[in-house]
């Protein structure tokens, strides 16, 4: 069946996911190749101390998107859309939307990027003896208990937002166990909530004082793993995506996920052993592990993929933002000197000349802090470059440096697993604008993890497309686990490149960081001068 076929009779699938800035939805063929695709543009807005999205963004902007797929299909099919075999929304993991018995939201979307739940997550992660970054769902929810917040005894459900889109859509309060993952610890046995972890909570809630009568079991979205069916659109939720009212109900959908689980499917790095990078404005890195750890990390995250296995994840603040700043100082200068500057050139020609650099970038030093880096243990940022009497300072071993400093704050989380933990890893995948210059940011993650690094063709896809997978995983997963699925189905012909540090890189890295630990002290005194 052709593409056109396919998609006039209702049988492409359909991911949506609402990314930070942006909010894209993918068209596909039961093979995972993109037919079609549309977006919508967005920011979140701070507003009295707390980053959120109104209700009116995420619903005019999910109309928006749809109506701008719509328009791509007509364009490049000339059909109209009706249905799909499947369809999946994901978002952003974490944050706080919570309802009462009637539905209401009874306060603005708190999102992930809000760090108002310090006391919170502080006080679960010891009552629990297991991480709690102050992002998670539970964090917020436990931070409004202790501030005494009017709206807490009338708690009837809370989830994160692609759980809410969802619930919409469907009717349903169910979260695919990824983004569950973000909001309460995972019990990876049941593939379930924590019950133990449970119970620990409703004792603290019983203990606040507040009078609130809800256990926590009660108001959390129920968890789904990959290929179960999570519902089907309904009349209403039809209408809120298509107010054309071509769109018809009745369509399946998958366990609505997270960005994190979406990447690990796009990226195909749902296997034990597998992990990926995703590295632009921000950085983290995911790795699928074999057992659990020994012991609590704060800088470092446990979640699970779509299916259920235990994911260790270090997320950064800061990754290219400094890069780029030094990028534009350089097509300044150009400038300056009469150059007509082409960027996507100069950024090219820049991060190549880094591989000529020394393995330990000369004894060159920097910090790319633009905001505060928890993992590293700084509530605020400055920009640092540092170097000694002797050391090499030329181009090559600058730009290097400055692809070193990039993942140094991950590095130093991600030598937790290697070096004190011992988690093996075969092969990670690189995604995002830091892996854009062909096998450059890919050598460098390769020294930075010790493992091979392959950057695919479809990663730039992303997690709308990760999503649009799960749907059709759902559908035809035929016995298959999902890393057979994406390995026989959808990336059995996938063309990516594969690239493996040396000795000397490696060693090189690790020197660099052994300064770059050391050096903390100057990072901390630049912040007090600066902030």
């Amino acid at each position: 069946m052709d593409s056109k076929q396919l998609i006039a009779e209702g049988k492409a699938y359909l991911g949506v996911e609402f990314g930070s800035t942006r909010i894209k939805a993918v068209l596909t063929d039961e093979k995972g190749k993109p037919l079609a695709q549309g977006g919508h543009g967005w920011e979140n807005r701070l507003e009295n101390g707390i980053w959120t999205y109104t209700l009116d963004d995420i619903w005019d902007g999910l109309k928006d998107c749809y109506a701008d797929l719509k328009k791509d299909v007509s364009e490049k099919y000339g059909v109209k859309l009706t249905g799909f075999a499947a369809m999946g929304f994901s978002a952003m993991m974490h944050g706080y939307l919570a309802f009462d018995k009637t539905g209401k939201l009874m306060v603005p979307f708190r999102t992930w990027r809000n760090t108002i739940t310090e006391e919170a997550a502080k006080a679960l992660t010891a009552e629990f003896n297991y991480n709690i970054p102050q992002r998670w769902c539970i964090a917020h929810l436990y931070q409004a208990v202790l501030n005494k917040e009017d709206h807490i005894r009338d708690i009837a459900f809370f989830t994160t937002l692609a759980g809410y889109v969802h619930m919409m859509l469907t009717g349903e309060k169910v979260l695919g166990v990824g983004d569950a993952s973000g909001m309460f610890p995972i019990d990876i046995n049941t593939g379930d909530y924590d019950r133990g972890m449970i119970e620990k909570f409703d004792k603290l809630i019983a203990a606040s004082g507040t009078g609130c009568e809800w256990k926590l079991g009660d108001i959390l979205p129920k968890v789904l793993s990959a290929g179960e069916a999570a519902g089907n659109l309904t009349e209403e939720g039809a209408k809120l995506l298509d107010p054309t009212g071509d769109l018809k109900a009745g369509i399946p959908l998958c366990p609505p996920e997270g960005d994190a689980g979406t990447g690990m499917v796009a990226t195909n790095s749902v296997g034990k052993r597998t992990g990926n990078i995703s590295a632009g404005t921000s950085v983290f890195a995911m790795i699928v592990l074999e057992k659990e750890l020994s012991k609590v990390y704060p800088q470092i995250d446990l979640v699970t993929t779509p299916d259920g296995a235990l994911v260790a994840m270090v997320h950064c603040n800061n990754c290219t933002s400094e890069i780029n700043a030094w990028v534009n100082l350089f097509k300044e200068y150009s400038e300056l000197m009469g150059y007509k500057t082409d960027m996507n050139e100069l950024f090219t020609k820049l991060y190549s000349v880094a591989l000529e650099g020394e393995a330990d970038c000369g004894n060159l030093l920097s910090y790319n802090y633009v905001s505060g880096e928890p993992v590293t243990g700084f509530d605020k940022g400055a920009l640092v470059f540092a170097r000694g009497a002797e050391s090499q300072f030329t181009l090559a071993n600058f730009m290097r440096m400055h692809l070193y400093s990039a993942l140094g704050a991950l590095k130093s989380g991600m030598d937790l697993l290697f070096k004190s933990e011992d988690v093996k890893v075969d092969r990670m995948f690189g995604h995002g604008g830091y892996f854009k210059t062909r096998g450059v940011g890919q050598k460098i993650a390769a020294a930075a993890v010790g493992a091979p690094v392959s950057v695919m063709e479809t990663a730039g896809e992303g997690g709308a497309w990760g999503i649009a997978l799960l749907a059709s995983y759902m559908n035809d997963k035929n016995g298959m686990t999902l890393e057979e699925y994406l390995n026989r189905v959808i990336f059995a012909d996938e063309k990516g490149e594969s690239l493996a540090a040396d000795e000397a890189e490696i060693s090189g890295f690790d020197k660099f960081m052994d300064n770059y630990m050391k050096g903390l002290s100057i990072e901390k005194e630049a912040v007090e001068l600066f902030n």
